[in-house]
């Protein structure tokens, strides 16, 4: 059970794959739940690709990190993080983030885009609540004699509900500190939107949270980005539709790991 000084806070992170490896990940999960959301979703594609390091920190007031009074919003959250990469990874690293992790994400590429090989953003967060263009939601899809186990469920099957319980709503949470993040929600920090590397957004037609135009809007320029706008994708679509993410991902990091032609 690791932990990294940053900023005086002990954050927890887990890691797998070879600490010497040639390409790192750092996968950083969504606001109110804890690392675990993002191992489920990232670790099963690493299967057949020994060579990557992955790392998985629990951001302050959530999981294991603990978050002292003086985290009072993203852009606290966001200094401890960078604080965090700088001293887990020397050089570069491909990031991804779900939701407000995506927000992080993107706030990372756009502060020191040579360090970033590759930039995945999964449901992204681009605005903070009361500013977002928003989907209507709709359950599209629910198998027979399984209950949604949240509002925003738009593919219901007994598959995604056990992951939901797993990986999600198990998570460890300081319900105070995450109070005065949210409180605070919008970060001072730019969003990358010039990101030249590989990148990969994912947004769901359903998405009732967070939407898929903001995002559009947002990322619609970069220049190497697969967008994908899921039909039967609500924000809980990377476990509701894992199948189609899985391979989204697989193709991202395929091109992470393609060396930039030279001539």
């Amino acid at each position: 059970m690791p932990f990294l000084e940053a900023l005086g806070i002990d954050v927890h992170y887990d890691e797998f794959g070879p600490a010497e490896a040639d390409v790192t990940l750092i996968a950083l999960h969504g606001m109110g739940v804890d690392n675990r959301c993002v191992i489920g979703v990232h670790e099963p594609l690493f299967a057949d690709r020994p060579g990557w390091r992955r790392i998985y920190p629990d951001l302050p007031g959530m999981g294991r990190t603990p978050a002292p009074e003086w985290i009072r919003g993203t852009d606290d959250v966001f200094a401890v993080l960078r604080a965090f990469v700088d001293a887990v990874v020397p050089g570069r690293y491909a990031v991804s983030g779900g939701s407000y992790g995506g927000y992080l994400a993107a706030g990372l590429a756009a502060a020191e885009p040579e360090r970033i090989s590759g930039l995945a953003l999964l449901v992204p967060m681009v605005l903070p609540p009361g500013q977002r263009d928003v989907a209507e939601h709709r359950v599209l899809y629910r198998e027979p004699g399984v209950s949604a186990p949240h509002d925003s469920s738009v593919v219901v099957t007994a598959t995604a509900v056990r992951r939901l319980e797993d990986e999600v709503h198990c998570s460890v949470v300081d319900d105070a500190a995450v109070a005065r993040i949210a409180a605070h929600y919008a970060g001072s920090f730019p969003l990358t939107s010039t990101y030249a590397g590989p990148a990969l957004i994912v947004t769901g037609r359903q998405d009732d949270a967070l939407g898929y135009n903001d995002q559009w809007r947002q990322y619609g320029q970069l220049p190497r980005a697969t967008h994908a706008v899921l039909d039967r994708g609500g924000h809980g679509l990377l476990i509701e539709l894992s199948g189609l993410v899985t391979a989204l991902l697989a193709d991202w990091l395929d091109r992470v790991e393609q060396p930039a032609p030279t001539g």
